[in-house]
């Protein structure tokens, strides 16, 4: 759970998602204290949103002796102290919206880096004939997620859960990668890490090498 925690919060994707729109929005060096702001808000946000999440379900869920949620009405039911005979349909809102933004900014995310890595046009400012390789990604990861979440029987938690630890431990070779550029004073010039950032990045590191390692030892023993 600590490792899927990690995986969903300092999600590979997130990482590729914010360099690629800041250059498919053409952001400069003159864009870089907003872009820092818009950054921050939003670790923030979700830092935030997730802590309340987690408290929630300790009142509730966990209070009721329920500590293994299978499927998605489980989860409804910890609204229901606050919302009463509403908790699933409030639940399924929220559900909803946070759907919509995954089925748009994921598939999207995976389309930049397809097209990042071949050198192909890659901006939603382009039409489908401009950027097929973009777009036919984007529909591809789309189709395939959907599909994968409509089989009978699927068992969702599981499978968000999993996702979510093959998040964080593709999350460390990117995390040493981008240590490296980080610190490369001839790539980065003035905007090289300092010390700091390079010992919060270390720190990031084996904070995920350890939840990584421990998953493995106790999966195994």
């Amino acid at each position: 759970i600590a490792t899927a925690t990690l995986g969903t919060t300092l999600a590979p994707w997130g990482l590729a998602f914010i360099q690629s729109y800041a250059v498919d929005k053409r952001l400069t060096r003159d864009d870089l204290k907003l872009l820092r702001v818009d950054v921050w808000t939003g670790s923030l946000l979700t830092g935030v949103i997730g802590f309340f999440v987690i408290v929630t379900c300790a009142a509730t869920l966990n209070r009721q002796g329920i500590f293994n949620i299978t499927d998605a009405s489980q989860a409804a039911a910890a609204l229901k102290p606050l919302a009463g005979t509403l908790a699933k349909e409030l639940f399924a809102i929220g559900l909803i919206g946070a759907a919509l933004l995954a089925a748009s900014i994921l598939p999207l995310s995976t389309a930049y880096s397809v097209s990042d890595l071949t050198g192909r046009p890659a901006a939603l400012d382009d039409g489908i004939r401009e950027a097929p390789l973009f777009y036919g990604t984007f529909a591809a990861i789309t189709v395939i997620a959907a599909g994968l979440i409509l089989l009978p029987g699927a068992r969702l938690v599981t499978i968000l859960l999993w996702t979510q630890v093959l998040n964080a431990v593709l999350l460390l070779p990117l995390l040493c990668y981008m240590l490296g550029i980080a610190r490369d004073k001839r790539l980065m010039g003035e905007y090289r890490a300092g010390s700091r950032m390079q010992a919060v990045y270390l720190l990031i590191i084996g904070m995920v090498s350890v939840c990584i390692a421990s998953m493995i030892w106790f999966t195994f023993h």
